[in-house]
């Protein structure tokens, strides 16, 4: 089963991205801008995030 970490951006609390587990955010440009907030599997996301995240690498999300 595929699992995806989530970071939160500290200056947006409401923009969150996912990647692959163990991914991180090596190709951003200001990672420090964003903050590990857990792991989470495939199911338990919109099908559209995780789609997305196979295709690109990384999916933007609001978050509530």
């Amino acid at each position: 089963m595929n699992e995806y970490d989530l970071y939160v951006n500290v200056k947006k609390p409401d923009l969150g991205i996912y990647v692959r587990t163990g991914t991180g955010l090596p190709d951003f440009a200001r990672p420090d801008e964003w903050v590990f907030d857990g792991t989470s599997p495939r199911d338990a996301l919109p099908p559209k995030v995780a789609d997305a995240v196979e295709a690109n690498g990384h999916a933007f999300r609001e978050l509530d």
